[in-house]
């Protein structure tokens, strides 16, 4: 039977404050008093607050004792509340003696570190100071050692390399630390609490890291102890270090963010001396690179100097970026309201110049910020983002940037662009409209744009930079600079992490990058949600796994006797590729292509359509958030006859891939031989085949039917361009199509009830309406559509139905590539005749047929000529699986295992031993 406790809680902070509210929970305890600090300035401290509100008795002493003796009425005090149990969660005050066993069943504490090792006030920080494997907290009875009481329990956790003294304490020592009270006060009441003497043996009494002395980093040791000397300060207070000007200056900084550099020295790094390092340490894209004495590197992400934390890769850059002016009234809105929020926080009247950290507030008060913050303001900022942006108007600049972009922060780096506020979907999502050159927003030569337009409402959306053959010229430089420079230092595993953090950073902005797309390209939300974007994740991530099982293979060849012949060969990434992607599927397109690229080892430039480029440039800020060296990937919107024609002619550029018409592609296959004949894969026009047989599930014969031709507008390249559908259910299969097709919604693509938006510019749609006019000119009939949508302003053209198509027909041989179905009937009885008109044409990127009979099936699949077969479904893609035409529907592949080797090169090595 459990005895019931009169608890006294001694301490201060968030932790303790939960571990009161845990003890409120238990019926046999009652907390008779609280305990804690004098409050600072008009803060109070949380533990206050809480008991407060709980009616608690709170008592607040400066000090419990003087000139080493206890102070007589703070010991009466204390005597009042008349506990059995002194619980300290987490005390920095010395409680003396007469408290400590003033309570009958004595005291219990805290401790952050597996005792006996590491004991003192900052025994976390030495546990990872000296590289230990093993991390934890002790629960022990007070006595008057130094944690040197008997112990009532521990608690451990396996430490990762990836642990800092913040991550540490975020996910094993404060969580698990509260439940740890808990348990031990139950232990006590039921009796059960051991008392277990703690060793001498392995003992140690660390030095206390609050105090400044004690956090300079010595430079002269091993890569490895100053990796764990930093973090083991991070990310409070940081790792002190001294900067040496040029003019021979002293700077003094504080190092945070560290980790082991196995990449080594950088090339076009920037020397920074730090006094007591014999070599200079590097700026480099990605930090601060210091050499151990090893040999060994650690390199550091982030450094503050004086209040505020940068990215160390920014040391030496000049340029600021502009504070906003410009607030909307809702912005100004959310400033009172963050105003509030500080106020309580830091509780003092807040000004724009008011440091946080100044002002008092610890680490915990940053939790609280960031958290209060992401329920105010639904912004998913990071605590580091405190400590970068510590006074109130850099902070709310800050937050207002991190709203405007429908970006959560935290991300890596914050980079200026101009661009434009796209207020769409309930969003407000700020886009950039220059081009994306080594890691840069910049203009265009002679500050050149290009109109996009809205499809959907037929008005400018923005004005973006358009890309010269000198433009482009500057990102293949960038490029070729960074595929033998930073680039080549990174692993393929790093590279496979980089790959990944972007598809995160793609799935984190998927509503943000949808709507964008669905503005600026016409697509229906919903399908550009799940297809577009959610597509476009897929690849990342498929090809991120792909990074670091690019391999060759061992040959067994003739050896010359009585030599030895070893053979084998190894992939490598060519080098500079550039990538032309069409406007059907702006971002998707992209990724395919990209992702493969990237996976493989090259470095890249894209001009994606000149139409609708926004989700390209907003996805270019999205690689620079996710760490990509400068020069990486550039993105140059364009017209395709000046900035596409300068990808393809360019000599460094090694490799072209493309996605768009035959006409266009045969042009590029020229210009790619007569450059430097640079390898390239197409992916170009299709009149893809469906042929469905009476023998069909005919309900789901129409359903994927309509998805063949209707999937995306019709805008689809491997759209099915004709239908032969047997003469027994060919009048059927109409009536249910035009049903269908009578009830289907048609409107503003960001509704989530629309299923079909505009065609995706005026270009298209009158070429729509002309292929129509001339269907009904040579005899086809129409059944239904055929037109503009009426009385819907924009680029709406009406789902369209022709019957009676025959194979003579400009329709029947010519990709509509819109909302189009031909429809062709063929007797059940003439298969070999059908097979044939099916692969009459020059095109063979897709197919598909429609049929319970397994042997139709496996026949058609044999010998239709298209590089995708559907069977009984259509237009199911999958990253994994190729895919890639036939004849002039081009060459090469995107997606799968095959798509990277369109992006590597095979060298073959040959030892005699």
């Amino acid at each position: 039977m459990a005895q019931k406790l009169r608890i006294a809680i001694i301490g201060q902070s968030n932790f303790a404050a939960d571990v009161l509210e845990l003890l409120l929970e238990r019926s046999n305890i009652e907390i008779v008093g609280v305990f804690t600090i004098p409050d600072k300035g008009s803060r109070e401290d949380i533990l206050a607050t809480t008991a407060t509100a709980h009616k608690i008795p709170v008592f607040k002493f400066a000090s419990w004792r003087r000139k080493g003796v206890t102070v007589p009425e703070v010991l009466e005090q204390y005597k009042t509340v008349g506990a059995t149990l002194n619980v300290l969660p987490y005390c920095s005050q010395f409680i003396p003696m007469e408290v400590i066993d003033g309570a009958p069943l004595g005291s219990i504490c805290y401790h952050p570190s597996i005792l006996p090792r590491h004991r003192g006030a900052s025994a976390i920080s030495w546990t990872l100071i000296e590289g230990d494997e093993v991390a934890g907290f002790s629960i022990f009875w007070a006595d008057d050692g130094l944690d040197t009481g008997p112990l009532l329990l521990t608690r451990q956790t396996n430490l990762e390399p990836t642990d800092t003294l913040d991550t540490i304490y975020k996910r094993f020592l404060y969580p698990e630390g509260v439940k740890a009270m808990g348990v031990a006060v139950d232990m006590v009441a039921n009796g059960s609490a051991p008392k277990i003497t703690q060793t001498e043996v392995g003992a140690t009494y660390d030095p206390a890291m609050f105090k400044a002395e004690n956090q300079v980093l010595n430079l002269q040791q091993s890569a490895e102890r100053i990796w764990n000397f930093v973090r083991g300060l991070d990310s409070v207070p940081g790792a002190i270090v001294t900067v040496i000007q040029p003019d021979g200056t002293e700077e003094e900084i504080r190092l945070f963010g560290a980790h082991l550099y196995s990449a080594g020295p950088v090339s076009g790094g920037q020397a920074l001396r730090l006094k007591g390092l014999n070599k200079p340490a590097w700026i480099h894209s990605a930090g601060l690179l210091i050499e151990g004495t090893d040999g060994a590197f650690v390199n550091v992400r982030r450094v503050k100097r004086g209040s505020k934390v940068i990215n160390a890769s920014q040391w030496f850059q000049q340029g600021q970026q502009q504070p906003i002016t410009d607030f909307s009234e809702d912005e100004l809105a959310k400033k009172a309201q963050l105003t509030g929020i500080w106020q309580a926080i830091i509780k003092q009247q807040i000004e724009p110049s008011t440091d946080f950290f100044a002002a008092g507030a610890g680490s915990m008060d940053v939790v609280r910020l960031v958290e209060e913050v992401k329920d105010a303001f639904d912004v998913p900022l990071e605590n580091e983002q405190v400590f970068m942006a510590p006074v109130f108007e850099e902070f709310f600049d800050l937050l207002v940037r991190t709203l405007r972009q429908g970006s959560g922060g935290g991300d890596g780096q914050q980079l200026a662009y101009e661009g434009f506020t796209l207020k769409a979907n309930k969003r407000e999502i700020r886009v950039p409209t220059q081009l994306f050159i080594n890691g840069e927003f910049v203009d265009a030569e002679k500050r050149a744009t290009l109109d996009i337009v809205n499809p959907t409402d037929e008005e400018v959306l923005c004005q973006v930079a358009c890309a010269s053959a000198n433009d482009v010229d500057k990102a293949v430089q960038a490029a070729h600079s960074a595929f033998y420079g930073s680039w080549k230092q990174i692993s393929p595993r790093q590279r496979g992490q980089l790959m990944l953090n972007l598809a995160d950073l793609m799935e984190k902005h998927k509503e943000e990058l949808a709507t964008i797309e669905s503005v600026d390209s016409g697509a229906v939300y919903t399908l550009a949600l799940k297809t577009h974007i959610g597509m476009s994740i897929d690849a990342w991530r498929y090809f991120a796994g792909w990074c670091d099982k690019i391999q060759g293979n061992t040959i067994p060849v003739n050896p010359a006797r009585p030599n030895n012949v070893l053979t084998f060969t190894r992939k490598e990434p060519i080098g500079v590729c550039g990538l032309v992607t069409p406007w059907n599927y702006p971002l998707m397109m992209l990724s395919w292509k990209m992702a493969a690229c990237i996976a493989a080892g090259n470095t890249c430039l894209i001009k994606p359509a000149q139409t609708c480029p926004l989700t390209a440039l907003k996805f270019a800020e999205l690689t620079v958030r996710a760490g990509f060296p400068p020069g990486v990937i550039n993105v140059l919107p364009g017209k395709g006859s000046e900035a596409g024609q300068a990808v393809a002619d360019h000599q460094l550029v090694r490799k072209l891939g493309f996605t768009g018409s035959t006409p266009v592609g045969k042009h590029i296959m020229k210009s790619c031989a007569d450059s430097n004949l640079k390898k390239c894969s197409l992916e170009l026009g299709g009149k893809s085949p469906l042929i469905i047989f009476a023998d069909c599930d005919l309900d789901k014969a129409v359903k994927h039917g309509m998805s063949s031709v209707f999937f995306n507008k019709g805008e689809n390249c491997i759209a099915a361009g004709r239908l032969f559908v047997e003469d027994r259910i060919h009048d059927e299969f109409v009536r249910r199509v035009v049903k269908d097709l009578r009830s289907m919604t048609i409107g503003d693509p960001l509704n989530r009830s629309t299923a079909h938006g505009p065609q995706n510019h005026k270009a298209h749609f009158d070429k729509l309406l002309e292929f129509s006019q001339r269907g009904v000119a040579e005899g086809a009939t129409l059944v239904y559509g055929g037109g503009r949508v009426p009385n819907l302003k924009g680029y709406f053209f009406t789902p369209t139905v022709f019957t009676n198509v025959t194979d003579d027909m400009f329709i029947a041989q010519e990709e509509s590539f819109g909302p189009i179905m031909i429809i062709s009937k063929f007797n059940g009885s003439d298969v070999d005749s059908v097979m044939q008109r099916a692969n009459r044409t020059e095109y063979g990127l897709a197919s598909g047929v429609f049929t319970q009979d397994i042997n139709k099936a496996l026949s058609f699949a044999d010998r239709i000529e298209a590089g995708t077969v559907f069977i009984n479904v259509y237009n199911k893609t999958d990253v994994a699986a190729p895919f890639g035409g036939f004849k002039q529907s081009g060459y090469g592949k995107d997606l799968g295992q095959e798509a990277l080797n369109d992006y590597l090169k095979t060298k073959c090595v040959t030892i005699e031993y």
